[in-house]
């Protein structure tokens, strides 16, 4: 029988951490919204001196477009106009070159700080959105209890279970974070920071040895480049934009061949029925699971090829990903996750979430299997 005491203390204490994550939920808005606006008034001040120089930018060119004209009138006629008269037209072409210069550089920074303020304001923006809709959500949902109690505590069970999947949820996606930032720390954060040193260098040789500088220029550029194929690689593996443009299958495709360049795993692809696109729910979902899988196989499994194979049928899609690694003993329900154990926890609460189920096959030295299958009905 159902302790009452006991529930009305595990509902007070629910409801007392569901009040303190709306607290926490509404600082981070309030946090976010201030760096909105902080964003948004640097993005105004960088518009408006855009918009300045610009302008300048137009004076000058008709400025050094006279001082030219002036150039050639003075240097084809020796006659009538003296040396220092030719020297003066000179040097006022060039200082208004210099100056033209400088000006339509620090438009092309303007230009590109004006992009990067607008795509970090969009993003923040899209972020707060999230974080007031969660907001509304957790206070629905404390009203929800505190109005509710017996209709509650009749779903203890399932809020349980809710709960335990929260927890695994956030485990995950710390996992993943603190993935992403160790990415963006080894590479674009070291580039750009090199970048920053080269740029001022560049700087220094227009002055001192500008026949060096296009050498520098273009190892700067290399490092540009290098640093966009960091940025798009990371971007990739947070959300591929050829999922949502092109499906699952062509997603994969492109996932297992940057996986075999670059790790050197053989990597096998097999589609079987008729390609077509699926709820995202279930796309997301089984590209997560292989992403999971491989990410086993490269830190675990020591094997030397893969064979991610998917067979969309009527009602249901399956998908298995097998390697010819050195396997592992499969530990028994409720056993301590042991190498790779908890990206295991991780795919089966990806199928289950989606009322599909995993079957996991493996042995020492017998490499693994893992097979999923998903229904298709009823997902959004």
């Amino acid at each position: 029988m159902l302790d009452l005491t006991a529930l009305d203390k595990v509902m007070k204490e629910t409801l007392a951490a569901l009040e303190k994550a709306k607290s926490q939920v509404f600082d981070i808005a309030e946090a976010t919204s201030k760096e909105c606006t902080r964003l948004q008034l640097e993005l105004n001040q960088v518009l408006e001196e855009l918009k300045e120089t610009i302008a300048r930018v137009d004076e000058l060119e008709v400025a050094e477009k006279k001082a030219r004209v002036r150039l050639m009138e003075v240097s084809r006629d020796f006659r009538r106009y003296r040396e220092e008269d030719i020297k003066a037209a000179y040097e006022e072409a060039q200082g208004l070159q210099l100056k033209l210069f400088e000006l339509r550089h620090r438009e092309r920074m303007l230009r590109f700080r004006r992009d990067q303020l607008e795509i970090t304001l969009r993003h923040l923006k899209a972020h707060l959105a999230r974080v007031e809709s969660t907001l509304a959500h957790l206070s629905a949902a404390i009203d929800y209890l505190t109005d509710n109690v017996e209709r509650v505590s009749l779903k203890i069970g399932e809020l349980q279970q809710l709960h335990e999947l929260g927890i695994s949820i956030i485990r995950a996606q710390e996992e993943e974070r603190k993935r992403i930032a160790r990415e963006i720390h080894d590479g674009p954060a070291q580039v750009m920071a090199n970048i920053v040193m080269r740029a001022e260098f560049c700087l220094k040789l227009l002055e001192v040895d500008p026949a060096r500088l296009r050498e520098e220029l273009a190892a700067l550029r290399e490092l540009v480049k290098q640093s966009l194929q960091d940025v798009r690689k990371i971007i990739f593996d947070l959300r591929p934009m050829i999922l949502d443009d092109l499906g699952l299958v062509a997603a994969l495709k492109r996932y297992l061949a940057d996986f075999q360049q670059q790790y050197g795993i053989a990597a096998e692809f097999v589609l079987l029925g008729q390609d077509r696109r699926l709820p995202v729910s279930v796309e997301v979902t089984l590209f997560r699971i292989v992403q999971e899988c491989l990410s086993n196989v490269r830190k675990h499994a020591q094997a030397k090829s893969v064979l991610v194979k998917v067979e969309i049928v009527p009602e249901r899609v399956n998908l298995l990903v097998r390697d010819d690694g050195k396997g592992f003993v499969l530990p028994e329900a409720g056993a301590c996750a042991g190498p790779g154990g908890y990206g295991l926890i991780n795919i089966r609460e990806r199928a289950q979430l989606l009322g599909g189920f995993v079957q996991v096959n493996t042995a020492p030295g017998k490499g693994t299997s893992v097979y999923v299958s998903v229904p298709l009905r009823q997902q959004a």
